[in-house]
Order: C-alpha cells, then sequence, then structure tokens
C-alpha cells in the first residue's frame, strides 16, 4: 500500500464534510460497535461468572471424581484409594456411603439422600465447612448418631440443632410381621446451605461408620471420593484410573455427572454470544451506508486522482481504510469500556440499585447478592477480533464500488 493512500484515507475521515449526515452516520456506526462489543465483554464475563459460582457451589458437595463400586460396594476401599493416591493430580481421597433415605420429624416427612462421611477426610475433598449455617462437622462421631441437614429440609422438617430426627433405610428387615424398614433415631449437629435447592433439600450428613451399620456393609463403603490439584484435569485422570482400577468399578468425573447441566450453560453462552453479535454486526454494516454516501460525495476526487495515474486497487484502499477506521476505533471504544464495566460491576450494580431504588438480585431467590463477573482474556479477543472482521467485510463493497467510477462521468456536470 503507497503511502500516499494510507495519507488519503486519514484525510477523507478526519474531514468536514459538506454532507453533516454522513458525519452523523459514521459516529453511530462508531457508537453501535462499541456498545455491541462492551454488551458482549460484560455479558459474557457475567455468564463466566454465574458459571463459576454453581461449579463452585457443585462441588463443594460433588467431588471432582467419584470412584463407586457397585452392589454390595466397596469392600477393599482402601487399596481403591491407594490406587487413586498413586496419580499425581490426585490430592486427597475421602470414602463415603451413600443411600436413599426417609426423615421423619413429627408429622413432617422428607426424602432425599443419607451421606455417610469421614469428617477429617471430608473436609479435604469437599468444601462443606465454608457452608455450615450453624453446627459443625466434628460433631459427626462415630456411634453418636448425629446428622447434619441441609437449609430446606431442615426447614420444611422444623427441626433445628438438637432436636431429634428419625430416620427409615429403605434396605428392610425380616421379621415374622413382614418385612421392616431400618429405623434409626439422629440428632440434629448442623445445617448447611450450598445455595441449590437440589442439595438443601435431599441431602444430609451422617457419620461413615453410622451409614455403615444402618445399611448394613460392614467395612464397605459406596465408593471414593477424589480431589485433583486442577479440576479440569477430571476428565482425563479419571480415564487414567479407569484404565488401572477392576471393570467392576465404576469411575466419574464432575462434568459426566452434571453433563446436562454444564452443556445447557455452554449452550446458553454461545447462542448469546450469536445474539449479542448480532448488534455489532448491525452497527458494522452501518459502514456500507456510510461509506456508500461518501464514495457518492467523492466522486471528483476520485476522478482526479484516477487522472492523475492512481490504479482501482488505490482507490479500494482509500475507501477501506477510511471505513476500518471506524470499526477500529469503535472495537477500541467498546473492548475498553466493557474491560472497565466487567472488572467494577461490584460498584456499578449496587450504585445503580440506589440510584433506581430496585434490586436486580434478590438473595432469596437467586443465592446471590451481587453480579459475579469472570472477565477472561480469550473473550476479549474474540469479541474484539469478530469486531474488527465485520467492520472489515463492510468495507468491500463500497470500496469496490469508489474503485469502478468513471473519472469522464464523475468530471462531465464539473
Amino acid at each position: 500500500m503507497a503511502a500516499y493512500e494510507l495519507l488519503v484515507g486519514l484525510r477523507y475521515t478526519r474531514a468536514k464534510r459538506r454532507n453533516h449526515f454522513i458525519s452523523f452516520i459514521s459516529i453511530i456506526s462508531m457508537g453501535g460497535i462499541a456498545l455491541g462489543a462492551a454488551a458482549l465483554i460484560v455479558v459474557l464475563s457475567v455468564m463466566n461468572g454465574f458459571q463459576e459460582e454453581v461449579r463452585n457451589r457443585i462441588l463443594a458437595v460433588v467431588s471432582h471424581i467419584e470412584i463407586r463400586g457397585y452392589d454390595p460396594g466397596l469392600r477393599d476401599w482402601p487399596a481403591v484409594a491407594g490406587i487413586a493416591s498413586a496419580n499425581g493430580h490426585v490430592r486427597a481421597t475421602a470414602p463415603y456411603v451413600a443411600g436413599q433415605a426417609m426423615v421423619v420429624a413429627g408429622n413432617a416427612t422428607r426424602g432425599g439422600i443419607l451421606r455417610g462421611i469421614d469428617p477429617q477426610r471430608e473436609v479435604k475433598v469437599a468444601d462443606f465447612a465454608s457452608h455450615l449455617k450453624s453446627g459443625s462437622l466434628d460433631a459427626l462421631r462415630e456411634g453418636e448418631f448425629n446428622i447434619v441437614l441441609g437449609t430446606e429440609m431442615a426447614r420444611a422438617l422444623g427441626v433445628s440443632v438438637g432436636e431429634a430426627v428419625v430416620v427409615y433405610a429403605p434396605q428392610g428387615q425380616m421379621t415374622p410381621a413382614g418385612v421392616l424398614p431400618r429405623v434409626k433415631q439422629f440428632r440434629v449437629a448442623g445445617v448447611f446451605e450450598i445455595g441449590m435447592f437440589e442439595y438443601d433439600n435431599g441431602l444430609a450428613l451422617v457419620h461413615l461408620a453410622d451409614a455403615q451399620k444402618l445399611y448394613r456393609l460392614g467395612d464397605a463403603v459406596s465408593g471414593v471420593r477424589l480431589k485433583l490439584n486442577d479440576l479440569f484435569r477430571a476428565p482425563r485422570v479419571a480415564r487414567e484410573l479407569a484404565g488401572s482400577l477392576p471393570m467392576s468399578i465404576d469411575v466419574r468425573d464432575w462434568t459426566r455427572s452434571h453433563a446436562n447441566f454444564f452443556r445447557a450453560v455452554e449452550i446458553e453462552k454461545r447462542m448469546m454470544f450469536l445474539i449479542l453479535t448480532l448488534i455489532v454486526a448491525v452497527a458494522a454494516f452501518n459502514i456500507v451506508s456510510t461509506l456508500v454516501m461518501v464514495v457518492t460525495d467523492k466522486q471528483p476526487d476520485i476522478a482526479i486522482l484516477r487522472t492523475l495515474g492512481a490504479r482501482p486497487g488505490s482507490i479500494m484502499a482509500i475507501f477501506m481504510i477510511q471505513g476500518a477506521l471506524i470499526g477500529v476505533v469503535g472495537t477500541l471504544a467498546g473492548v475498553l469500556g466493557g474491560v472497565l464495566l466487567a472488572t467494577n460491576l461490584d460498584i456499578v450494580v449496587p450504585a445503580l440499585e440506589h440510584v433506581l431504588g430496585v434490586q436486580f438480585l434478590d438473595k432469596s431467590v437467586y443465592m446471590l447478592s451481587s453480579l459475579p463477573s469472570d472477565l477472561q482474556r480469550g473473550d476479549v479477543f474474540t469479541i474484539a477480533l469478530v469486531s474488527l472482521a465485520l467492520s472489515f467485510v463492510s468495507t468491500l463493497y463500497p470500496s469496490w464500488r469508489a474503485s469502478r467510477v468513471n473519472p469522464v462521468e464523475a468530471l462531465r456536470y464539473e
């Protein structure tokens, strides 16, 4: 590209036009591109933040990897835990017992999952401790038959710490009167709140040994839970462990146990990206109308440049520079504004709530009091690239039309 093409293109961009409407459309195009890019950055950052928040809540209950044995469970679980611990990515292991149960207090009844845990090991693979509203996991001691309930289950049963509940296990015992369910009284030793109804309403924790007695497993457990150094390595580590363990043992990582949820979130994120990209596309294609009007306005100039020896490619480059500059300025403004807004949502949103007198997120409904934001460099780069690409594509047709202007026709009435 010759130096004069760049100079003329920049001069046309800075020049005061006789037609002020063209300048107005140019500013609107820049603003639209900036608004679209900023909206994309903020929305994707918030979706990333929500995804991270929900993932952390799920992983407070569901470990990175679970090694499960089929009926009657894992007999030699210490050996399985040892094989898992030999993998360099495994940070901690913890056995567990899980079974269906019905919890009763007075006339209130709730069904759910009863999970037996070793409190000392469990804190290394899950994050229940930080979600406890009252009580402590240390109160789960062998033989004392204490229980920790989710907030929704405790509320539905109308019980609090120190009160008693009765647990029914569906695996019955044979009596002369028929098959009767196993029944045991537990004392509430704590209440946790994960922030997800599925767990707060349907999960209860007891000591591992107490669960083994209730379900008559002896020394067996339902499985072993693992925590990794990097949760995103879970699928690969799970495949490695599956190859070194017997076929009768199931190895499942957190992406498989909640595959539908995370797949839905990923699809929603992609659709939001496509929908919001339309804002950038509409603004970018305004460049087409801007350049068409500029080409019409500058036909005498184009004719003079052609008579001075400018090639059609040079004329095309001049107007591509002018249109691309609109896209570059709009994209830079949008990226800067989007990054600033996404990194300061914790300040901007409360300020807007105060000014407007509304609450965007009700903690009792969403379990969040503020919009989480996770700004990712890859998203910003992709948005900037898409915005610039759309802006560049928008310059091609008007610039090509400019290169096809006939000098004789353009100067006939000048």
